[in-house]
């Protein structure tokens, strides 16, 4: 049994390949979070920690992944990508939008009503030394759902 985990999160991409802003909060009532915490000696509290630091993950299409935490990342950050990225999806043209040194999406028209995306990942400085930047080719995502999940974004962090 795995942890319940929620918080804000902006997916972009499918299930074969994808990256992903997240703030991860972990909930202490977990049956699964509870026994792990157990196993690891400390409280589900101090398992769970304070689920205020966002992270990056991401997965390609051979289900090769990963993923970091950006420490220093604050709310009104991701919310901000997060508008320029829905500003940016209403233009039609393709664009470029970064969230620091850490990700940058290029977006290009796919299809009648979508984008395709090429995303680049970038680990932080000290990061594991075995981090690499990846690049991903995300497949076409249509705009109108991907605008809704920018607002249930924008909703999950009011």
């Amino acid at each position: 049994m795995s942890p319940l985990v929620s918080g804000p999160a902006l997916f972009i991409g499918s299930l074969t390949a994808f990256v992903m802003l997240e703030r991860p909060k972990l909930d202490p009532t977990d049956p699964g979070l509870r026994q792990a915490a157990e196993r690891a000696g400390v409280t589900p509290e101090e398992f769970a920690g304070p689920g205020d630091v966002w992270a990056l993950m991401w997965e390609d299409e051979d289900g090769e992944g990963g993923g970091f935490e950006l420490p220093g990342l604050r709310d009104a950050e991701a919310e901000d990508f997060a508008e320029r990225l829905r500003l940016a999806l209403g233009t039609g043209e393709p664009f470029t939008i970064e969230a620091g040194a850490v990700l940058r999406l290029d977006a290009r028209p796919a299809g009648v009503d979508g984008y395709a995306f090429t995303a680049h990942v970038t680990p932080p400085e000290g990061e594991d030394e075995e981090a690499v930047p990846v690049t991903l080719e995300l497949e076409p995502d249509r705009t109108a759902p991907l605008l809704t999940l920018l607002e249930e974004f924008h909703r999950s962090l009011a």
